[in-house]
């Protein structure tokens, strides 16, 4: 059974942190990418932070050094742990793999990802992220 299950999501101020989790089952061919992917109201889905199969993290610029991807294998668990968040972080938050991914690509997800291209096959129900001012 292939799935992934987000949690975490919430209300929090301007200028707070909260952690994502998502539970992955996967089965893969070779390498994969996942990460987190979020989709702001009224605006398109978009690449937030992504790691590869050898634990390589990528970063969308408006994230970078605010939030971290990380990942418990033992666990089978992603975490994005998100911190001096602002309003324009508000979304619904996904988790998503691309489970054939050779290692390199993944930063094609954090930067380029618009909603369309790539080939991410798995993807969770999402979690919402509410950040008030």
């Amino acid at each position: 059974q292939v799935h992934l299950m987000e949690s975490g999501g919430d209300s929090v101020q301007s200028g707070g942190s909260l952690e994502l989790s998502c539970v992955a089952s996967l089965t893969t061919r070779g390498g994969y990418c996942i990460g987190w992917f979020r989709q702001p109201p009224g605006k398109e889905r978009e690449g937030v932070a992504v790691i590869d199969i050898n634990g390589t993290p990528s970063y969308a610029d408006s994230v970078k050094g605010r939030f971290t991807i990380s990942r418990d294998n033992a666990k089978n668990t992603l975490y994005l742990q998100m911190n001096a968040l602002t309003p324009e972080d508000t979304a619904m938050y996904y988790c998503a793999a691309d489970t054939a991914a050779p290692p390199g690509t993944c930063a094609w997800y954090s930067n380029q990802y618009n909603g369309t291209g790539g080939a991410l096959d798995v993807w969770g129900r999402g979690t919402l992220v509410t950040v008030c001012a």
